[in-house]
């Protein structure tokens, strides 16, 4: 485990922490029982294993709280056997076709016709012994794919879990053929931990609720509300949110979709929440949620943090949902134990300026572009957002007008993030020494043309589907660099910093970057002794760094890039005749290897060793950007980083993010000296 997962203890040892969260006196959970919800693993850890497998389950008790709850869908075998498999057809998830080539069948499924490979045309041993599973969904790893086999709900109970949910999705399918699901389950020992058992067939629940009525607590499954129940022949909309109390005498609880509870509009926003969770628990009924899924867009609101979208259903004024139904276990567990009910909560303190972080002291939160996931970055909006998300540093990357006037963008390329391309093509030229691809640049159009300008908020990954909240697309203003100082002067945050870029070729130009910036933080009195707030300057050009050398209140940041894996000493005693801080990619601190991370590289070692700090960068909250060894998790990214690794500073276009995760109370949960121990 530690070759593939390098930081697997450290994922172990946060998760410890938070079992650790749940034994602390918190605020009564608003479950009907008052218990804090579950945390229900889909066929295990299915986000990262193919779905059922023994790896899936065996990690989702690994990496998930204590007692978490193992969710079986129940299939049968022609013998009788039953096993954890969700899909009725099986070449849909495992590699049965290679194996047994000429037994596919075509069933009638309802009133359809459905050919392919079904479990119960084949005995138990046929299929444990011969046929393999592989992951279904293709944004995940396909590297276990043909490794692991089949697992039977004994399998599962073998591992010890404190309870077991089991969901019979296909009864009718199972009895139209001779076997019995309801037989078997009624014929299980009673040292099979089975705490829940699940059905969208409410005949089936019907049938059941009686025989197993103190044992396991009945649910109703809810498919999709246009979805027919095939007993009442309503919609499971019209079941659930307008007769729920019908259902009162035959279940204790219903596991729905998660959008039953909190609706979004067409454009993927949030809607005021339903009323779903209080009447069911009026009723005394449970309501548990499905559909949590770290790598499946929710809405706009969660801003691709999967643990702030586990907060609005646990985590609200309102209500609590008893359970969640989920693909990833570490990420729901965090959200239970160590996220909940810490919004008001302090951040642990940052190093001071030029002192590597100690013990008890955080990474510095900085910002790329201000909150540029969530505003389009260096904008008013962005900067604002920034502060009010917990960001220890805010960042200007300066350009230069033709004119002269210093202002804020990530880029000298205006089309990147403006509407340069739809009024200045004609202004569209190649630099070769700020890029490769031809542009429109700030130092060919006047301030003034330039403020005709809109933002436009383009994420990484807009492409694959992953927008940045596209209600915000053209808001904001973009602002000069002593509009930037005048906003952080009024804010409370630590300090700012600013970036200097291509400051050779804008001096061909006539433009003084250096002076412009010199300039603007005397007049804004940065350089006084009574300045509080810490100043960074950044550039990846030593000359412009050292201009800076006669401001001593000013910390000098070196950018290193390409991805570098070390540094020797004598490289690195030259750094620090001009920088007290190197700021470098994300890939210069991990080794990757295919899918996954083999390793961490020593550089962080080698920085600190000649006293300076190093910041790391830049994290993004969509799963596309996380790997595998993440969990499409960005704290998980963010712990890798700060605990594991003990970077200094963390640059993010997300601060609401690394603000979440370093919340006073989740750290006093755990030991540092344990994760100094993740890191070696």
């Amino acid at each position: 485990m530690g070759g593939r997962y390098p930081h697997m203890l450290l994922i172990l040892i946060l998760l410890h922490g938070a079992n650790a969260a749940l034994d602390e006196p918190v605020q009564k959970w608003q479950t009907l029982d008052g218990s804090p919800p579950l945390v229900i693993a889909r066929g295990g850890f299915s986000g990262l294993f193919p779905e059922s497998s023994p790896a899936a389950y065996q990690f989702a008790m690994s990496t998930g709280l204590p007692d978490v709850v193992l969710y079986c869908d129940l299939q049968l075998s022609s013998d009788g056997i039953g096993i954890c498999k969700s899909c009725l057809k099986l070449d849909k998830s495992t590699l049965i076709k290679e194996v047994f080539p000429k037994r596919d069948k075509t069933y009638k499924l309802g009133t359809e016709d459905v050919h392919g490979w079904f479990l119960l045309d084949f005995t138990a041993d046929e299929l444990l012994n011969n046929v393999t599973v592989t992951q279904t969904i293709l944004s995940r790893p396909s590297t276990f794919d043909g490794v692991m086999g089949m697992y039977t709900l004994d399998d599962v109970k073998e591992l010890q879990p404190s309870r077991i949910w089991v969901n019979v999705e296909y009864g009718k399918f199972y009895e139209e053929h001779k076997l019995s699901i309801e037989d078997y389950l009624l014929a299980l020992p009673k040292e099979i931990p089975i705490a829940y058992i699940s059905s969208p067939d409410i005949s089936f629940l019907k049938s059941i609720s009686g025989k197993f009525k103190g044992k396991a607590k009945i649910v109703l499954r809810s498919l999709w509300e246009n979805a027919t129940e095939p007993t009442l022949a309503k919609s499971y909309g019209d079941i659930v949110m307008k007769d729920l109390s019908s259902l009162k005498p035959i279940v204790s609880g219903i596991l729905v979709p998660k959008h039953f509870i909190w609706p979004t509009n067409k454009e993927e926003y949030l809607l005021p929440s339903t009323s779903l969770v209080k009447d069911a628990h009026a009723l005394g009924m449970e309501v548990h949620a499905s559909g949590f899924s770290n790598d499946n867009f929710g809405s706009y609101n969660y801003s691709h943090d999967p643990a702030a979208e586990y907060l609005q259903f646990i985590d609200n004024p309102d209500f609590c949902v008893d359970g969640v139904l989920t693909d990833f276990t570490p990420t729901a567990s965090g959200a239970i134990a160590c996220l909940a009910h810490t919004k008001e909560n302090p951040l642990l303190p940052t190093a001071k300026p030029f002192v590597l972080s100690e013990n008890g002291e955080r990474p510095l939160i900085i910002t790329h572009n201000g909150a540029s996931g969530v505003f389009s970055g260096c904008t008013d909006l962005s900067y604002q957002q920034a502060v009010k998300d917990g960001a220890d540093i805010i960042d200007c990357s300066v350009r230069m007008s033709k004119d002269g006037v210093a202002f804020c963008l990530g880029s000298s390329d205006l089309t990147t993030s403006t509407t340069a391309a739809n009024t200045f093509m004609t202004k569209v030229i190649t630099v070769s020494e700020i890029q490769n691809k031809s542009g429109i640049f700030s130092f060919d159009l006047s301030w003034s043309e330039i403020q005709t300008l809109k933002p436009d908020l383009n994420g990484p990954y807009a492409q694959v589907g992953l927008k940045r909240n596209p209600a915000a697309k053209n808001a904001g203003k973009l602002l000069t660099l002593p509009g930037f100082l005048d906003f952080a002067k009024t804010s409370n945050v630590s300090g700012i910093l600013i970036e200097i870029e291509d400051a050779p070729y804008l001096a061909t130009r006539g433009l003084g970057v250096v002076d412009a910036v010199s300039s603007a933080l005397v007049n804004a009195s940065y350089d006084k002794e009574s300045n509080q707030q810490r100043v960074l300057i950044q550039s990846d050009d030593s000359s412009v760094l050292s201009v800076f050398k006669k401001f001593p209140k000013f910390e000098r940041v070196l950018v290193i890039d390409p991805i570098v894996s070390s540094a020797s000493k004598p490289s690195v005693d030259e750094i620090k005749e001009f920088a007290h801080t190197v700021m470098v990619s994300r890939g210069s601190l991990v080794r990757v290897h295919g899918f996954f991370l083999s390793g961490f590289t020593d550089l962080v070692e080698r920085v600190h060793d000649a006293n300076l700090t190093l910041h790391v960068g830049v994290l993004r909250n969509e799963f596309m950007n996380i790997g595998f060894d993440y969990f499409a998790d960005p704290m998980v990214e963010i712990a890798t980083y700060s605990m594991a690794l003990v970077s200094d500073g963390l640059v993010t276009e997300f601060p609401a993010t690394a603000a979440a995760y370093f919340s006073k109370y989740l750290f006093e949960t755990m030991n540092v000296e344990q994760f100094q121990i993740a890191a070696t």
